[in-house]
Order: C-alpha cells, then sequence, then structure tokens
C-alpha cells in the first residue's frame, strides 16, 4: 500500500481482464451494423491500451480489423488536466461509420462528454457507443455505457479505481479499487 492508502483490493486479476475484453469485442461487433465500418476511438491514456485490445480481439473474431484511432480530449474538458498527450489520431472519416468510445473507466460522465464534443469535431458517424471496463456510477451528467466489463456502484468518493493494462494480455494487468483517507 502507498502512503495515505488506508487499504487496496484487486477487482480484476489479467485473466479475468482478458475475458471481459473477449465479451465486450463480441459484443460490439454482434449487430449487423457494426461490420464494416466500425472506428474504435481509444481516449487518450486510459482507454488507448484497452482499445487497442479491443481492435485485436475484434479483428481475431471477425477476420477485419477495425479502423483503430485515439483521443485527446483536454481541449474539450470543462476541468484543467494535464497537457503533453498525444494529439488526436483517427485514421478515417468517421462520417456514416460506427463509432466506438473507449476508456478505462466511467465515472463523472466529463470524460465521455468531452470525447463526443471530440468525435463530432471530426464528422457525423451514424452512431457513437460507449465501451468501458469499469462503470463506478455516481453520474454527474447523463452518460451511459453501451458496452460495460464491470459495474462497481460500491466505490465511494475516497476510493480510486486504478486500471493497468498493456495494449496485449499481460500477466501484470489488475484493476485494483485504492481508499485513501479522507
Amino acid at each position: 500500500m502507498t502512503e495515505g492508502t488506508l487499504s487496496s483490493r484487486v477487482l480484476m486479476e489479467s485473466a479475468e481482464i482478458d475475458r471481459t475484453v473477449a465479451r465486450l469485442a463480441h459484443q460490439i461487433v454482434e449487430p449487423e451494423d457494426a461490420q464494416g465500418s466500425l472506428v474504435i476511438a481509444g481516449i487518450r491514456r486510459g482507454g488507448e491500451p484497452l482499445a487497442r485490445r479491443l481492435a485485436a480481439r475484434i479483428a481475431a473474431i471477425t477476420g477485419v480489423t477495425p479502423s483503430l484511432g485515439f483521443l485527446n480530449i483536454d481541449l474539450y474538458r470543462d476541468d484543467a488536466r494535464v497537457h503533453g498527450i498525444p494529439e488526436s489520431q483517427i485514421p478515417v472519416d468517421v462520417t456514416g461509420r460506427i463509432v466506438v468510445v473507449v476508456d478505462d473507466v466511467l465515472y463523472t460522465g466529463r470524460t465521455v462528454r468531452a470525447a463526443l464534443d471530440a468525435i463530432t469535431d471530426l464528422g457525423r458517424p451514424a452512431a457513437i457507443r460507449l465501451c468501458v471496463l469499469i462503470d463506478r456510477g455516481r453520474r454527474e451528467l447523463p452518460i451511459a455505457a453501451d458496452y460495460i466489463g464491470r459495474f462497481v456502484p460500491s466505490v465511494g468518493g475516497n476510493e480510486r479505481v486504478t486500471v493497468a493494462i498493456a495494449p496485449q494480455p499481460s500477466p501484470h494487468d489488475e484493476v485494483r479499487i485504492d481508499a485513501h483517507a479522507p
């Protein structure tokens, strides 16, 4: 445990994360309209390795590699953020395509709102869907994920969900909940 931490527990380990990514990939490609027009857009930092894993898993399932890109949402945030994140890289025109925005943790909804603004600045998709590994609940904005790896409603304001995953499955992948002193 780190200094100031009251408790820490592992919520998901590598094998469960890998199974969850496989399930999410199957859910994403299940609708017929997702075939061929799919763009996976990971939110820079937390959503980037998850987006890479989902794209690879989707390619393994369907035999077609989806377009893969990454969003830097700093310009769209309504709060202060750390700068120095690489710019957005979306390799295709999103107009008329199905865009799946990917992030590691959904909490207040503010990050997703910023991602929606970033996507719509790039064009007019046929649909925008949201995929998250962890849904913490407790929204500040009316945003809901279409694909959820795990719902963790008990995480309070003094708790932090930390996702450590690599772009490819790794034995070091894990999701932790750290509770800090108020």
